[in-house]
């Protein structure tokens, strides 16, 4: 089986001031069609970095990324603007909800900027709501909404273009712990059900933990690997 995401040796160092400041030193594994991976590590430990590369936000220094066997980095602006639509869903920690849309109008407009042939689905996007509890909050604004609302609508506004890989950054660093579970389970369910790859950032070893493995950074490296409860092929519920 080919690996949806192989990134190899990949290195990252930023200018600050006159001193080069490495974020990542030669990162390098795959995740597999289907696989839910964590990582996790602590603050500055180059998770984020990886994040942002991994989706193609931002270019590595050496080293490269491939993305259903296309080398990510290589690509120029327009390329990796078209595969990020085509190939990759992202969730951040800040929901960045367009504030005078409404919960449908942001998971819309997602689908509309895709560029994607036909209509939305509205069968899709009737599962999803019913899934993620915001059936009924569709044509709220995000200021009508709680937080845990409007995090499962980011989620949803992801899913919506069926991505084949889903990038989640901190999903549920700024939720509660009922939130947070049900984003979690969601996260799962989008592996067991439809298929997706999902590569999810966290510091929290306990939502990590739900993957079905765990990728520990420290220092720009990624220093051990080990299986999550997920590798049982089972809907965990996470524990605070």
């Amino acid at each position: 089986m080919q690996p949806i995401i192989s990134a190899v040796n990949l290195g990252k160092t930023y200018r600050s001031g006159k001193l080069d400041v490495s974020a990542l030193r030669g990162v390098t594994f795959d995740v597999d069609p289907g696989e839910f991976v964590s990582i996790v590590g602590p603050s500055g430990s180059g998770k984020s970095t990886l994040f942002y590369i991994l989706g193609g936000l931002t270019p590595p220094t050496s080293g490269s990324v491939r993305i259903g066997g296309v080398d990510f980095a290589a690509l120029n602006d327009g390329g990796r603007t078209r595969m990020r639509r085509a190939k990759i869903g992202f969730v951040f920690q800040k929901f960045n909800l367009l504030p005078t849309l409404s919960a449908m109008g942001n998971i819309e407009l997602a689908y509309e900027i895709a560029g994607l042939p036909g209509p939305l689905d509205q069968q899709l996007l009737a599962h999803l709501s019913e899934m993620l509890g915001i059936a009924g909050r569709l044509h709220h604004r995000p200021n009508e909404l709680s937080g845990g609302e409007q995090q499962r609508v980011a989620i949803a506004r992801a899913l919506i273009t069926r991505p084949a890989i889903l990038l989640a950054d901190e999903p549920t660093g700024n939720l509660d712990t009922r939130n947070s579970d049900a984003v979690l389970q969601m996260l799962q369910h989008s592996c067991r059900e439809m298929n997706q790859t999902v590569l999810m950032i966290t510091h929290n070893p306990e939502a990590a933990a739900i993957a079905d493995r765990i990728l520990h950074m420290r220092d720009g490296e990624i220093q051990r690997v080990e299986k999550g409860v997920g590798s049982a092929g089972q809907i965990m519920h996470a524990s605070y």
